[in-house]
């Protein structure tokens, strides 16, 4: 069901569209990573494989077709783009042969894989075309509405046709762009018969005579004006106003698809007569307005969005400095925004609710927003830095690395005996952050642990140094099978309490200051071997066991 309408649009536009653009064609084949998603039990990147050899195999031999691929020699790369084959005639092979090899893995950057694809075609000299199958959208801070316009004012005759490999209708839309500001087309690759339509429409139907000359049109016959209140001033141009205008069919339904949009406090483009529903939105707050469009004057729309705008700083002490760690999350009508650190939005006129947390310190703070205007507001999320560190002993060496866990515990247990954790790192130096309060701090290395009380204050660094009160014995034991450390003492039932263990020749653990009884085992007929080990607080015991 998916490998037909694939092929039947690959083919359209590998035979169809070479003879419409003429020049030379480049393939622009995504092979990141999310190509190896499946559509029926068969991964994406095995459909397009068959299906460009397919397709290539009943193209002309004269053809000069090319491929440049991204996204399969790296991961969480934005510059892995090859021209795999350049563009030429008979390169068919050459390109069923490179998509065979390909392992997808890496993001999808799509525009500038466009891009290269068309600096080889080099369109401000020759006529050229660009297929580009895609399943995904651009992953790398780039914008390929904004490539499809200059390509499309560099080029001499350029046209970039996408085709959509399981998009849904939404991630359609934002490349569709691409090609239509080139002039091209989008197609689904799941969906035959809006292909079928779409050939019909652009490239079977019979030319039609010249149309009689017309009016001169405007240079644009809509023009929105926003403001963020009935009496407030109108936005300036550079404004993060988005507009977006849809159709109105005949049953009164707005179309899904936009049929124009852009930014700005003013924004002015031309459409064909009609009635529109006109969605503005600033930030995240989103309003709708009517609009009725004539060919022959200007439609001026003034739109009132209803917002204000607000600057909200964490900090961990009212007279503190802003937090960038603090999350901030802002709840209005309708919508929400957010961020780290001081954080700004446009909000809906009307109550809004803010709320900050640095890890586990949590603060909330309600206030009321009018339309047009601008609210400051700091919010202090009481919280303070635990800075641990450890030694072995009392003036002995300190603990370095990573393997020592620490946490900052309730001081007081719940009914079970158990305290809630609060924060946790490993290693020491690093900082946690913890709402003010008396806590334990806990270290826990190897086989042993210590806890020390700490007092934590707001917009304060508290650095605590706990004693674990601890050696290290290492065992160096050649041959050995297995190493295991037992205490020495025998409790009432002649048992040892075990200290872990360890298979090889080789072990070393942290273990309090006491004697302890190594045993090693061997493999085969050779016996056990026991033998007494003393660890002293501060100090590196070795042991060789021969």
């Amino acid at each position: 069901m998916v490998r037909l309408p694939m092929f039947t649009l690959l083919a359209a536009l590998f035979l169809v569209v070479p003879a419409l653009a003429g020049g030379k064609t480049i393939i622009v084949l995504d092979a990141s990573g999310s190509m190896w998603g499946q559509i029926d039990g068969t991964t994406k990147i095995e459909i397009a494989r068959d299906t460009l050899r397919q397709v290539l195999g009943t193209i002309s031999d004269d053809t000069e077709l090319g491929l440049v691929a991204y996204g399969h020699r790296e991961k969480g790369s934005c510059s892995d783009i090859e021209i795999a084959v350049p563009p030429g005639s008979g390169t068919a092979a050459a390109i069923t042969a490179f998509a065979d090899r390909i392992n997808p893995k890496g993001k999808t950057p799509l525009t500038q894989a466009v891009r290269v694809a068309a600096q080889e075609l080099r369109i401000e000299e020759n006529e050229a075309t660009v297929i580009l199958v895609t399943d995904g959208l651009e992953t790398c801070n780039a914008d390929p509405c904004a490539l499809g316009k200059e390509l499309e004012a560099t080029g001499v005759n350029f046209t970039t046709h996408v085709v959509g490999f399981g998009l849904s209708d939404e991630d359609g839309r934002q490349v569709a762009c691409l090609a239509e500001n080139t002039g091209g087309l989008y197609l689904k690759a799941a969906d035959a018969g809006q292909l079928a339509e779409a050939l019909t429409a652009t490239v079977a139907k019979a030319p039609e005579p010249a149309p009689e000359p017309q009016p001169a049109a405007l240079d644009s016959n809509f023009k929105g004006i926003a403001r963020l209140a009935e009496d407030g001033p109108d936005l300036p141009e550079d404004a993060p106003v988005r507009w977006d205008l849809f159709a109105v069919g005949a049953n009164g339904e707005p179309e899904t698809r936009s049929a124009a949009g852009g930014y700005g406090g003013v924004f002015e483009d031309s459409l064909p007569a009609g009635r529109y529903l006109t969605r503005v939105k600033i930030g995240n707050v989103m309003r709708e307005f009517p609009a009725e469009l004539a060919d022959d004057r200007q439609t001026e729309l003034p739109v009132v969005l209803d917002a204000g705008f607000i600057r909200i700083t964490p900090k961990r002490t009212a007279d503190g400095e802003a937090d960038d760690s603090a999350r901030i999350d802002i709840a209005f009508e309708g919508a929400s925004d957010g961020g780290y650190g001081p954080t700004e939005a446009y909000v809906a006129a009307g109550p809004v609710t803010v709320t900050g947390k640095i890890d586990k310190s949590k603060a909330e703070t309600s206030f009321t927003v009018r339309a047009g205007e601008t609210v400051e507001a700091d919010l202090v999320i009481a919280s303070g830095i635990v800075v641990p560190a450890a030694v072995y002993a009392q003036g002995g060496p300190a603990v370095e690395g990573d393997s020592i866990r620490f946490e900052v515990r309730e001081a007081k247990a719940d009914i079970a005996g158990k305290r809630d954790t609060l924060a946790g790192q490993y290693g020491p130096g690093r900082g946690m952050n913890v709402p003010p309060g008396d806590y334990l701090l806990h270290a826990r290395l190897g086989q042993t642990e210590a806890t020390a009380p700490i007092t934590v204050e707001a917009g304060k660094r508290t650095e605590a140094t706990i004693n674990i009160d601890a050696g290290v014995l290492a065992i160096a034991a050649p041959g050995a099978y297995r190493i295991d450390i037992f205490g020495a003492r025998k409790d009432i039932q002649g048992k040892q309490v075990e200290f872990g263990g360890t298979y090889g020749g080789e072990m070393q653990e942290t273990l309090n200051p006491g004697e302890y009884e190594v045993r090693v085992t061997y493999e085969g007929d050779k016996a056990e071997k026991r033998q007494k080990a003393v660890v002293t607080a501060g100090e590196r015991t070795e042991l060789a066991v021969e």
